[in-house]
């Protein structure tokens, strides 16, 4: 069968009969997190969120939990119905949870958290949500750890080792709710033992379910990051990709789109782009601009690489 790209027949004459198949590549996601960025007094409500993501053009929005005013049943239906009438999917849900504590108390407050997170996701209508290993919390602040490229020591008389039996048991714990509610967990490359793709993969291989695969995060591996995007590609089944006009508030990374796309399209990656702004320009000019970067790499990469 003929595939059209960008106007042209690929494979042979068109049949007036059979419509040719036109490849739009992935959809373009924002996190409402790029509105806010965790900046003082510029927290925007989720819903004004979706309705300037509609107008600039993205084709989804991811909610972060923590920018949510409410988590009433009212509140979370009138966020599914503005979405319909501006026409853009809830496609994620991202919550901060860590599991990453000796304390066995602290872990199971956590473990509640997350499956909390789940029930919202599924009345949301959301599909996928955000989780992470957590940190150690010895870095003085969030500014110290990135001061230090991410990397921070135990806790005195602990291990790693030890560390990543805790946490692969408590997100066995969270996998029942998961399943039922139908939310995908998607553990992102962040910090503490996330850090690294060998410990990433480490921790979906132990949990073995697929109701825990991964949250790709173009801007957290910040050293070599094609390498290691690549060795988490196989079980991604959601991005964050990272933009920076104006400088970035913690750090910049000069990210090569098309090659990350071509990464994940060697993968067979069709799901979800979420951009996530980190930048210190305006977001009413600085999202625009990052939808335009995504779309071209993202649209262009698959239309030119899956015939």
């Amino acid at each position: 069968m003929p595939v059209a790209l960008g106007g042209a027949v690929v494979g042979g004459q068109t049949d007036a009969a059979e419509p040719a198949v036109v490849l739009s590549g992935n959809r373009i996601a924002v996190s409402t997190y790029s509105f806010w960025r965790f900046l003082q007094d510029c927290k925007v409500p989720i819903a004004d969120c979706i309705r300037q993501a509609a107008a600039m053009g993205f084709d989804a929005v991811e909610i972060l939990h923590r920018q949510m005013e409410r988590e009433d049943h009212a509140y979370l239906q009138e966020l599914k119905r503005i979405a319909l009438l501006e026409g853009v999917d809830l496609c994620g849900l991202s919550i901060h949870q860590g599991f990453l504590s000796p304390d066995e108390q602290e872990r199971k407050k956590n473990i509640a958290h997350t499956l909390k997170g789940i029930e919202l996701a599924y009345q949301l209508g959301i599909p996928h949500m955000r989780v992470n290993t957590g940190r150690w919390g010895t870095s003085k602040d969030f500014d110290a750890l990135m001061k230090h490229r991410g990397i921070e020591p135990a806790l005195p008389g602990h291990t790693e080792e030890e560390a990543f039996g805790w946490v692969i048991e408590a997100f066995k714990a969270c996998l029942p709710k998961a399943q039922d509610c139908g939310v995908t967990l998607a553990l992102e490359n962040h910090w503490g033992l996330g850090l690294t793709p060998q410990g990433v993969l480490r921790i979906i291989a132990a949990v073995n379910s697929p109701w825990l695969r991964v949250n790709m995060d173009t801007g957290n591996f910040l050293e070599d990051p094609y390498d290691r995007l690549e060795q988490i590609a196989p079980q991604t089944v959601y991005v964050h990709a990272k933009t920076y006009f104006g400088g970035g508030l913690w750090y910049t990374l000069d990210l090569d789109y098309a090659r990350i796309a071509a990464i994940l399209q060697r993968h067979h990656y069709h799901g979800y782009i979420s951009l996530e702004y980190e930048g210190k320009e305006d977001y009413r000019t600085a999202l625009p601009k990052s939808l335009a970067l995504l779309q071209a790499a993202f649209r262009r990469n698959h239309a030119a690489t899956s015939v």
